[in-house]
């Protein structure tokens, strides 16, 4: 079917280009408490806490841990540990962890701490939306609260949510940044003309002195954009030429964890840790936890006083410090020494869960 060209949108000089889809620096009014936005993606202050929000640690306050008992591992437990692992390895033989002659179980004493910190952050950003004659909460309702006075409900504790909330009394309507009020915009494919010159003939009607079967010789299309009109609906007001801008504030409650294990087992990839659990023998809960001090092992008291620290530092500056949490854990770990066929070789069992490590294993082969 010949493509015509009747119909096309004509010129209109009144419909605007097509504008910022952000509103232009200085567009919107700083609203008090929320200054600092400049317009546009991305931008988003942050807003510190006020200080009586944040406890302040009291001096030379510490924390005792009691004495906690290594744990064992069986030799039934170990050959049962180590039995699993070679299932889960399609290479190796059952045939060696069946029988197998253990040498020794050597417990390795290995604590792990970890220090959490429930934090609160606040900003904002302008946001807007079609206005289609929605109430207004402006300022003619009330002065808008700071943001740290914006009542929301808080989340089950250690929990990294993240809740955005309209800010009251910050609304107000404003004629669309991107078209000015119009609706439309023009179209930017072929500037408003409602045609674009045929990519196939550039405009000439004809190719190889033959008339141009794809614009029928015309030399101009319609343009796919705009559907022939030469402009379109603004995508930002969505046709209804205002806009209704309001001040979002984003609260985000994040448990900031660190974690420290001393290498008491150079034999042993520490990595291997982080995927299994071990026996909180001592946990300490407050809105301020306090170093621990008179453990056995001193790194644990060491790097307890440094992470309590970095992290009142690094917190407290940005965010409401809600809550503390530090625990020691036990993690299980043993060095299992046995002989095979007249070798010696090893593995670890390690974790709550008997995980193995084994660097070296007797067989490598199809399992018998």
């Amino acid at each position: 079917m010949d493509e015509k060209l009747g119909g096309v949108g004509a010129f209109d000089p009144n419909i605007p280009e097509e504008g910022p889809s952000a509103p232009p620096a200085g567009w919107l009014d700083d609203v008090h408490g929320y200054q600092g936005h400049q317009g546009g993606d991305g931008n988003n202050p942050l807003y510190p806490p006020p200080p009586a929000f944040n406890p302040q640690p009291e001096q030379n306050r510490n924390t005792l841990v009691p004495n906690v008992r290594v744990p064992t591992v069986s030799e039934d437990v170990a050959r049962a540990a180590l039995l699993k692992f070679v299932e889960s390895k399609w290479k190796y033989s059952s045939k060696p962890a069946r029988n197998l002659t253990f040498k020794e179980l050597k417990p390795v004493t290995v604590y792990r701490y970890r220090l959490e910190t429930y934090t609160e952050t606040r900003a904002s950003t302008w946001q807007c939306e079609p206005y289609n004659g929605q109430p207004v909460d402006g300022p003619q309702c009330g002065p808008s609260p700071p943001p740290w006075d914006v009542p929301v409900m808080m989340p089950a504790r250690y929990q990294d949510v993240v809740e955005k909330v309209r800010v009251p009394h910050t609304s107000f309507v404003k004629v669309c940044h991107k078209c000015h009020g119009c609706g439309r915009i023009r179209c930017s494919s072929c500037h408003g003309h409602g045609q674009k010159r045929c990519p196939f003939c550039h405009g000439h009607g004809r190719t190889n002195n033959n008339r141009c079967t794809s614009c029928h010789g015309h030399g101009r299309k319609r343009c796919i954009s705009c559907h022939g009109h030469g402009n379109k609906q603004c995508s930002v007001c969505n046709g209804s030429c205002n806009l209704l801008h309001y001040i979002l504030l984003t609260v985000t409650w994040k448990n900031n964890i660190s974690d420290h294990i001393p290498d008491r087992q150079p034999d042993f990839p520490d990595k291997k840790f982080e995927k299994v659990t071990g026996d909180p023998f001592f946990v300490d809960e407050n809105q301020l936890v306090y170093p621990i001090q008179g453990f056995p092992d001193t790194e644990i008291c060491q790097v307890s006083n440094k992470l309590i620290s970095e992290h009142l530092n690094r917190f407290s500056a940005t965010s409401r410090i809600l809550q503390q949490r530090q625990t020691i854990e036990l993690v299980p770990l043993t060095h299992a020494f046995y002989f095979y066929n007249g070798k010696e070789f090893n593995f670890f069992v390690y974790g709550m869960e008997n995980q193995v490590f084994a660097a070296k294993y007797p067989t490598a082969c199809s399992i018998l």
